[in-house]
């Protein structure tokens, strides 16, 4: 029997922002801040039946990104399965709003192959915890080795940002910071090299890179540019068995050729978004049986109020009373004050 795909909706009401997350692949293909201010891109073609991942939002990628490992599907098994709401887990307080979702390796069905197929000594379970806020959203992938054996793994949170005004394709509008003395692998071109001051834009081609860290950097910190008047701030860090690992990060649009040729990408919507991708890609250690790797992201919208129909109601109330103040004789000023 075919399993639901209904999305878990959460919002938090202090704030007013809110999410969508579907089961199929505990995937976030929403985020909007407490002003109304969409910070995901979700193709207008994306299947969100349970029949493929999701294009669009954020797919997990694990045990491994891209295809390494030529004898399992890319990306993994992680955004091709339904995964369950962890018990208890949803909240709404002052300070957040959130769920967490898990999956065990026993109930892995679909992608599976090479070292993870199902004749495999392996086990594992991993937990994906969401929440938000009115100005970012947190989202944190915990695996665990539930077996005896040691696995090696990548882990990778595909972010898919909007960007605003169809600005892709200028760098001006759309960039990313703080990417600087890392070394870059250019899947299209071949080319390796280590990045100047630079910050890094789409050229007029598709652009697949992966950008590995100097040896003294741990943690990802970056600042994107996502549309006129629109940025993103982006850290992430890693640990294995509590011990810090370095964070890679790729960056991908597929440009025009590549989005004709996906059945689930709108042919024109290359422009609206760009991939930020953090991940553990490299020197990581193997983990062993009973311990567990952590991975976390944090997103920060740093541009929510920067139109009036995204200001929230009482906040344009106050500024249009404070105008208002501001044109009137100073002996009137001074008896409103007083007398309020």
């Amino acid at each position: 029997m075919a399993m639901a795909n209904d999305p878990i909706k959460i919002q938090h009401t202090k704030s007013g922002a809110q999410c969508t997350i579907y089961p199929f692949g505990a995937h976030l293909t929403s985020y909007q801040t407490g002003s109304g201010k969409e910070l995901l891109f979700l193709s207008r073609d994306a299947k969100l039946d349970g029949s493929k991942a999701i294009r669009g939002g954020i797919p997990l990628c694990f045990p491994q990104f891209g295809q390494p490992d030529k004898n399992m599907p890319q990306h993994g098994f992680l955004r091709n399965n339904y995964w369950k709401e962890v018990a208890g887990s949803r909240l709404d307080d002052d300070e957040a709003a959130g769920i967490s979702m898990e999956l065990a390796l026993k109930d892995v069905v679909n992608s599976r192959g090479g070292k993870w197929d199902t004749d495999t000594k392996l086990d594992a379970k991993c937990t994906y915890s969401v929440k938000i806020n009115g100005d970012g959203f947190t989202t944190t992938i915990v695996m665990e080795n539930l077996g005896e054996e040691s696995w090696d793994f990548q882990v990778l949170l595909h972010n898919y940002f909007l960007v605003h005004s169809g600005a892709a394709l200028d760098g001006e509008q759309c960039n990313v910071k703080g990417l600087d003395g890392y070394t870059v692998s250019d899947k299209v071109s071949g080319e390796e090299y280590v990045l100047g001051a630079d910050p890094v834009t789409i050229p007029e081609l598709i652009i697949d890179r992966v950008y590995t860290p100097p040896t003294d950097k741990m943690d990802l910190d970056l600042t994107i540019a996502v549309g006129p008047s629109n940025s993103l701030s982006l850290s992430a860090s890693g640990e294995v068995d509590g011990t810090k690992v370095p964070v890679s990060g790729v960056v991908w649009n597929p440009h025009e050729e590549k989005a004709k040729a996906m059945g689930d990408f709108g042919d024109d919507q290359f422009v609206d978004m760009i991939c930020v991708e953090p991940g553990l890609l490299s020197d990581m250690p193997l983990l062993e049986g009973g311990k567990k790797a952590s991975f976390t992201q944090v997103v920060t919208c740093l541009s929510a109020y920067l139109s009036r129909e995204s200001i929230p109601a009482a906040l344009q109330m106050e500024m249009e009373v404070a105008m208002v103040l501001c044109t009137l004789p100073y002996e009137l000023y001074l008896h409103i004050i007083i007398y309020e």
